[in-house]
């Protein structure tokens, strides 16, 4: 392999994030004061009751601890946002707080879709957030069979017409997408048989969006990225963790490429496909965190930059 090569195809842990964090929030320099209540504040709200509700569990253990830290990483993220506007704030009505892990299950799935309906109509910046709020906690979901197990993403699904001014960044998700596809294929030699069902799975997923957003850039007659000959893994794949972990980076790497269409785009069909591609790389790299020994196994925040 040529240097050349290995500097272009190498897998880089978040390569993509810098996208991301590209889409700085300028809603700040826009002119007037918006005097009307924070549609995130609700969720905010939310976030720090079931922060504080799961720290307080006698027996929760590691799986409370997850919820504990991951929504209080998105009440923090949300606060930041909904400090910086300064907007009106309503009292929430937030439900009683759970008194066993199996609590949690409504209000994961609960503020799941409250998060996954605000991202349509909201400014891209603040869009993001909430977007990777909504996939932290369908990521949640699969940390035990007490939280979920959840709702799988949405099929992929092309908006009709695709905005043109989104090719460059749906040209990154192909980029991503194609990656996946060839680590799925490089960690089947170094997982048990019983990962059978999940590597098959996790390719087909990818498969479909590659497929899909392949159609989409032709269709306004741009030419789709190729996948790249080789790609080197950040480290030597040796072993059952190993795989996991690269699959993990893959599907990380998935989820801030998707995040960064979400951001770069105010078309509502798109939005809705990068969330839903989003989710399911969240849901798809929690078990391959755990696998790999991660912690957490589960990101807050699927998508934004670490």
């Amino acid at each position: 392999m040529t240097a050349d090569l290995s500097r272009r195809a190498v897998l880089r842990l978040g390569a993509l994030s810098a996208t991301v964090a590209a889409a700085v929030p300028l809603a700040a320099c826009s002119g007037g004061y918006d005097d009307a209540p924070d549609p995130l504040a609700p969720l905010l709200a939310t976030a720090e009751a079931d922060a504080a509700a799961a720290r307080k569990l006698p027996a929760g253990g590691d799986a409370a601890g997850q919820v504990a830290d991951a929504r209080a990483a998105q009440a923090a993220a949300l606060k930041a946002e909904v400090d910086r506007l300064n907007r009106p704030k309503r009292a929430a009505n937030v439900p009683a707080a759970p008194v066993g892990l199996a609590g949690f299950k409504d209000r994961l799935a609960a503020a799941r879709k409250q998060a996954e309906d605000l991202v349509p109509a909201l400014p891209a910046y603040r869009a993001g957030i909430v977007a990777s709020v909504a996939a932290g906690c369908a990521g949640l979901q699969r940390v035990a069979p007490e939280l979920g197990p959840g709702a799988d993403a949405k099929p992929a699904a092309a908006p009709s017409p695709v905005p043109k001014e989104a090719v460059d960044s749906l040209q990154k998700a192909l980029a991503a997408e194609h990656a996946s596809l060839w680590v799925y294929g490089l960690v089947t030699a170094f997982l048990p048989g019983d990962f059978g069902e999940a590597v098959k799975a996790g390719r087909a997923e990818h498969t479909a969006r590659r497929d899909v957003v392949t159609q989409m850039i032709t269709s306004v007659s741009a030419t789709p990225v190729a996948p790249e000959a080789a790609y080197v893994p950040p480290k030597p794949v040796t072993d059952t963790a190993s795989a996991a972990a690269l699959v993990a980076s893959a599907e990380a790497d998935t989820a801030a490429a998707w995040l960064a269409v979400l951001t770069h785009t105010d078309d509502s069909g798109l939005r809705g496909m990068a969330l839903q591609a989003l989710i399911a790389a969240a849901r798809r790299g929690m078990p391959w965190r755990q696998e790999a020994g991660q912690k957490p196994a589960a990101v807050a925040l699927p998508g934004q930059p670490s």
